[in-house]
């Protein structure tokens, strides 16, 4: 069973570039070279977005490979498949990274466990309980990501394989 999804590189360095894409070749297995463009949201700084396929579990290995890097912005999705449900990372050098499990339709699906506690934190009296659902719904990586994803509308995809 495979999936399919996106890695969306919202701003690396120049210097960067190259390692993003061996990182991303030592996950896929198979050689990448990304189309880099400038990301006017943050001068001197380059984007590119990606679409892969692979095993269930190919979203997370990327987001690993690359959460090491203090000055990239990115995300990685991978589509619901039979045996498992969607993901979406997201990272961003203040904030570190966030995961979300998504459902069919691309909703945050939010375990019990994490829902509760984010209740319990808000009774006691720690957070306000909409601040952590807030968080629970990775709302602080999507503020700080909405200039970048703007900046890159328009931006060209490279597609690994054709989908009939």
């Amino acid at each position: 069973m495979t999936t399919r999804g996106v890695l969306y590189v919202h701003s690396a360095p120049r210097a960067l570039c190259p390692h993003v894409e061996w990182a991303v070749a030592g996950v896929l297995g198979a050689r990448v070279n990304l189309d880099w463009i400038r990301q006017p949201a943050s001068p001197g700084t380059w984007r590119a977005e990606f679409s892969w396929q692979g095993d269930p579990g190919t979203a997370s290995k990327l987001a690993s490979a690359l959460r090491g890097w203090h000055l990239l912005r990115f995300e990685v999705t991978a589509e619901p498949c039979a045996t498992a449900e969607g993901e979406r990372y997201s990272s961003t050098p203040d904030l570190g990274i966030f995961h979300a499990v998504t459902g069919m339709h691309g909703d945050i699906l939010i375990p019990e466990d994490r829902l509760r506690a984010a209740v319990a934190r808000a009774g006691r009296g720690e957070s306000e309980l909409e601040a952590e659902i807030s968080k629970l719904l990775g709302k602080p990586w999507d503020d700080e990501l909405e200039p970048f994803r703007y900046a890159g509308e328009g931006a060209p995809v490279r597609w690994l394989h054709q989908v009939v």
